[in-house]
């Protein structure tokens, strides 16, 4: 069954085998300690790359840097006025220092680190779901939260994940999380996803958002340098992914809004030697502009920062 479904309930494997929830359980244990399953609360999946999910701690050093780069770009994307949802993870997190500057912003999520980094944000209303708590990513997840999502329309939803492809898009490692996330961007215009360089390629259990929901992808500059990555992101702006990338530089001070007007985020200073996102020394006829990756075997979607720290989207066209 755990084979069959990548994860089941102890609850449903008793039926199955007609036994009590506690023998079933001292069962899994026993499979778990062969590295047959591993043992989740209230049920058991498949083990290895597409079930394990570092914890909070290990995930807030992993990306650090990238991390941050993204949710200086990301923040640029946000208008004044603007309703959004965010959902749980370290990358939407440091989004969330980002946007509390912004003014007369709503912010529905599931994310209690989150809404805990817009707690002293006075022009930001902060919206949370209901739900049960998730301990091990501090997430609110289950049928209240997922009914609490229904009937709401925002803008942009701002999501993460542990893996992001091409063929399946974004996924995660968890069913809960999985199904709470795809009820926020049920309920935003723009899925804006948030991933740092180390997703790209990675597929995991279940799916969240299928490659066609996707509006926009943001990511670091590294996901450009390597040929793997490189290959991903040309496969997702075939798939017509907008792809913005963030520069590893000095991060921008959060923009600071004081008028009706957004001028976005300060711009973001490129890395010694200029970068994908960063400006260049005069470059010979036929060299890729500032901001653009050199075109593969496809053509693609190629977003640069502007002066003004928004993405810039250009068509990278097949030579």
């Amino acid at each position: 069954m755990v084979r069959a479904n990548g994860a089941v309930s102890l609850r449903e494997l008793a039926r199955v085998v007609q036994t009590s929830e506690v023998t079933v359980r001292r069962d899994v244990r026993a499979l778990e300690a062969e590295g047959l399953l591993d043992r989740r609360h209230g049920g058991a999946v498949l083990p290895g790359g597409f079930s394990r999910e570092p914890g909070y701690p290990q995930k807030t050093h992993l990306a650090a840097a990238e991390k941050s780069a993204i949710a200086d770009l990301a923040a640029g994307l946000v208008e004044e006025g603007d309703a959004v949802v965010v959902g749980a993870g370290t990358t939407t997190q440091e989004l969330a220092r980002r946007l509390a500057r912004v003014p007369g912003l709503t912010v529905v999520t599931n994310s209690l680190l989150v809404a805990q980094a817009l707690a002293h944000a006075n022009r930001v209303e902060v919206v949370m779901t209901g739900g049960t708590l998730r301990g091990s990513n501090y997430a609110l997840v289950g049928s209240g939260a997922e009914q609490s999502l229904a009937g709401l329309r925002v803008s942009k939803a701002f999501v993460s994940g542990s893996g992001l492809t091409a063929e399946r898009g974004l996924s995660t490692t968890n069913m809960l999380s999985a199904s709470v996330d795809r009820a926020l961007v049920q309920s935003a215009a723009e899925v804006i996803v948030l991933a740092d360089h180390t997703k790209l390629g990675a597929d995991t259990m279940f799916q969240t958002v299928p490659t066609d929901a996707i509006t926009r992808l943001v990511t670091d500059e590294q996901s450009a340098a390597h040929d793997p990555t490189a290959r991903e992101l040309d496969a997702l702006a075939d798939c017509g992914v907008q792809i913005s990338l963030a520069p590893l530089g000095t991060p921008a001070e959060p923009p600071v809004h004081s008028g009706p007007a957004h001028p976005g985020p300060a711009a973001h200073q490129p890395p010694p030697g200029g970068g994908p996102a960063g400006l260049r020394r005069a470059a010979p006829p036929g060299a890729p502009l500032p901001g653009q990756r050199r075109p593969g075997a496809h053509g693609g979607l190629i977003a640069r920062p502007l002066a003004t720290g928004r993405p810039d989207v250009t068509r990278v066209r097949r030579p």
